[in-house]
């Protein structure tokens, strides 16, 4: 079993920097507070890239394996917050966006749908708290 340790200061206000186990670092704030130039995250946004970031490691993984890649793969993440306390994503929205001038469709959803039923650990974790739903767009260049 594979263990994760992180460990997050506090700075000052309410900012926290952060690390993860490759040491990189990075910073962490309420982003409904005046934060000054700091540059940072807010928590449950961070969520949300993880989400991405996970399905689409996967994804492009998949497509160079099936030889499918594209010229351009973006994913974006929509999120509804519960309006009481604690506030959580309840209802997700992941679009896959594909460009190519040659669209391989059947090997990009199937990579999607790997991802997302299989392989991406954060999508599962996100199932357990919200609804999901999944959206996969073509673009000819």
């Amino acid at each position: 079993m594979i263990t994760n340790v992180v460990k997050t200061t506090w700075k000052k206000n309410n900012e926290f920097e952060t690390d993860n186990p490759s040491q990189h670092k990075l910073i962490m704030f309420d982003n409904s507070d005046d934060n000054g130039d700091t540059v940072g995250f807010a928590p449950k946004a961070l969520m949300l890239s993880s989400l991405a970031g996970c399905s689409g490691l996967d994804v492009a993984s998949l497509l160079k394996k099936m030889h499918a890649e594209v010229a351009d793969f973006k994913i974006d993440v929509t999120a509804e917050l519960t309006d009481e306390h604690p506030k959580f994503y309840n209802k997700v929205k992941v679009d896959y966006h594909f460009t190519d001038n040659d669209l391989q469709p059947k090997k990009i959803q199937k990579a999607v749908n790997l991802s997302v039923t299989k392989y991406c650990g954060v999508m599962e974790m996100f199932r357990q708290f919200a609804e999901v739903e999944i959206e996969i767009f073509f673009h000819e260049l």
